[in-house]
């Protein structure tokens, strides 16, 4: 019966091509970890009263220029 072991170093079984897939997998990880935090922070914001809003000067229509510069940087 076959076995996977996903707890072991499988670059040093593969050679460099391990590596770049598990660089690949890293940034797909990272990539649905700030889509998500895009998706919180524009969920949050949307919640605030439009006087609040004001409070802080954002309008509702920057929103998601905010949230997606909080999330990946500057455009």
């Amino acid at each position: 019966m076959a076995v996977l072991d996903l707890n072991h170093n499988t670059s040093r079984h593969h050679g460099a091509g391990a590596g770049r897939f598990t660089k690949v997998v890293a940034d797909i990880r990272e990539y649905f970890a700030r889509r998500e935090l895009y998706r919180q922070t524009v969920r949050e914001l949307s919640e605030l009263s439009t006087r609040d809003l004001a409070d802080l000067g954002i309008s509702r229509a920057a929103i998601p220029s905010i949230a997606h510069d909080a999330t990946w940087g500057r455009k």
